[in-house]
């Protein structure tokens, strides 16, 4: 299995870098990820689109091997530790839900969203690979670094340079890295399309 094997397949045309982008499980432990290219999707992220220009994302960044990354791997559950401790970084991803004056963030979480996509998809841009969890356990994920109150802790993003399958330690892990590619239709997404 390559990358190209993994390409979405479309009603209609695509960017490259947006029909190539997946979610793989498998990552070399051998290879760090180049500072550079963490520090482009960073700053892609930093980029993002928001509400009221509010830039309401804060991150965590733990590379493999730190006291950080091992923090966050413990606090995620399930199947997400067998893998994720195995990414190059591990990213927090962290909507400030409240603004320094007081005020509530409503659209945080959605802007903190669409930061975490345009990070993904810089990085795969050049030639990494993200995938996103929910799987952890917020409260110790918050108790772990200390957040304050309105930091609320949405996603964690694995990033690292992909590996074979094979490297998974669990088989329907394995399976789940090759299964077929799948999308619901745009006719069962796009409500109205008057």
């Amino acid at each position: 299995m390559t990358p190209q094997d993994r390409i979405a397949v479309t009603s209609a045309p695509i960017s490259e870098v947006i029909a190539g982008r997946w979610s793989p499980r498998s990552f070399d432990v051998t290879v760090e990820v180049p500072e550079a290219k963490l520090t482009s999707a960073l700053e892609a992220a930093r980029w993002a689109a928001s509400a009221a220009n509010t830039q309401p994302w804060r991150f965590i960044v733990a590379r493999r091997g730190t006291p950080e990354h091992a923090k966050i791997v413990d606090n995620l559950l399930g199947f997400n530790q067998l893998w994720a401790v195995t990414a190059a970084a591990l990213i927090v991803n962290v909507a400030e839900t409240v603004t320094e004056d007081g005020v509530e963030q409503r659209w945080a979480e959605y802007d903190l969203g669409q930061a975490s996509a345009t990070l993904a998809l810089q990085a795969h841009k050049d030639g990494l690979h993200v995938h996103q969890m929910g799987g952890f356990d917020p409260e110790g994920m918050h108790a772990a670094f200390t957040l304050a109150d309105h930091q609320r802790v949405v996603s964690v993003t694995a990033l690292g340079i992909l590996a074979t399958p094979d490297a998974l330690p669990d088989e329907k892990l394995r399976a789940r890295e090759i299964a077929p590619r799948e999308r619901k239709s745009l006719n069962e997404i796009v409500l109205v399309n008057a």
